[in-house]
């Protein structure tokens, strides 16, 4: 049961790695740090698409990655 778990816990890592190496950076750099913080706050949110699809399956991965090692610990 536990081996189970840790193989179904490795996949999520490696699922919640590659959604979050794939999405884009918020800011361009020391520039974007200076100019956009109006954007942030008042630009536009990309609720639609690619990142949004990334962002919702790093979210997902993150809890599930979360809550499965507490389970493997609590097991153990």
């Amino acid at each position: 049961m536990i081996t189970a778990l840790k193989v179904v816990m490795l996949i999520i890592s490696v699922i919640l790695i590659a959604s979050i190496l794939l999405q884009s950076s918020n800011s361009a750099g020391l520039s974007g740090s200076i100019g956009g913080g109006a954007e942030q706050l008042f630009g536009k949110k990309k609720s639609r698409g690619y990142e949004a699809l990334l962002n919702r399956v790093s979210t997902i991965a993150a809890i599930l990655f979360i809550v499965l090692s507490l389970v493997i610990v609590t097991l153990e």
